[in-house]
């Protein structure tokens, strides 16, 4: 039988070191905002933002990231975003 004795501070790396490999891809839901424009909010994380267009609001998610993830190395690679739009028809 191996037993393997591991300190906290060993633990706690080889945690970070799995979450940063883990973290690979952050998804936002896009929506249309009630007022006009556009709202972002990542399904996994605490960020939201919002802009007038789409062009405007990549930029402002992808700042909102940086901001959140200020270490690039647990930053996400890829930002994936989901629009989701409702549509009303007549039956």
């Amino acid at each position: 039988m191996l037993c393997a004795h591991i300190s906290l501070s060993e633990l706690y790396k080889l945690f970070i070191y799995a979450r940063l490999h883990i973290m690979t891809e952050i998804v936002f839901l896009i929506e249309d905002a009630p007022e006009g424009g556009y709202t972002a909010r990542a399904l996994s994380e605490s960020i939201f933002t919002e802009a007038d267009d789409i062009d405007r609001l990549r930029e402002e998610i992808r700042d909102a990231v940086r901001c959140h993830f200020p270490d690039e190395q647990a930053r996400p690679k890829l930002i994936r975003l989901h629009f989701v739009r409702d549509e009303v028809i007549a039956s």
